[in-house]
């Protein structure tokens, strides 16, 4: 059996975003899991965390998915806040990683090596008003030809960091204007069953 983290980013506004796609992504994600033979630990940030059990499950999770609407081209912050107790838990222990793979006998390693989570997959699954085609194409005003890979590269390399591999990103595009929710839930389902 493999084991899942899925963490809950979402962070509830008022009138503006109060979470029933991002719940309904997260559910989906579990019981898809689930149904594939995976054990399945949940996080809920907005609820309140342990850091100690939160960098446990870390250990434990073959594969750790975060479930996050994009606020301002990133995370809520209280997601930020998780990552910076929680992996700075992680490093103080030398349980994530030991450092950043360079010593004063090799400071010519590769920066980025120090991690102990080989093995480990990651991937992020987001919600965002974006269209599909504001990314992969450099006409486009506001990203320049990046990905969503791109925009949310400050979120992977903290798994990168520590040693996990990073899977593509899943993105429901739209989600205002003009929102495709069971197509996404199939699409999401798909991508879940081939990890």
């Amino acid at each position: 059996m493999k084991n899942a983290l899925i963490i809950y980013a979402h962070q509830f506004y008022e009138g503006f975003s109060e979470g029933k796609l991002n719940r309904s992504m997260f559910d989906v994600a579990k019981d898809t899991l689930e149904e594939a033979g995976y054990e399945v630990k949940l996080t809920e940030i907005e609820k309140g965390y342990d850091v100690n059990e939160e960098v446990e499950k870390h250990l434990w999770a073959d594969l750790i998915i975060t479930q996050s609407p994009v606020f301002w081209f990133g995370a809520p912050w209280i997601y930020k806040k998780y990552v910076d107790e929680v992996f700075t838990t992680g490093l103080v222990q030398q349980s994530m990683l030991i450092d950043d793979g360079r010593t004063s006998k090799d400071p010519n390693k590769q920066y980025g090596t120090g991690g102990k989570m080989q093995g480990k997959k990651y991937m992020l699954s987001l919600t965002w008003n974006a269209p599909e085609q504001a990314f992969n194409d450099e006409q486009q005003h506001l990203f320049d030809g990046r990905s969503v890979d791109d925009v949310f590269i400050g979120n992977t390399s903290n798994y990168k960091f520590c040693g996990a591999d990073i899977l593509p990103s899943f993105s429901c595009h739209d989600v205002i204007e003009a929102p495709q929710f069971e197509n996404d839930v199939k699409r999401f389902r798909h991508v879940l069953k081939n990890i």
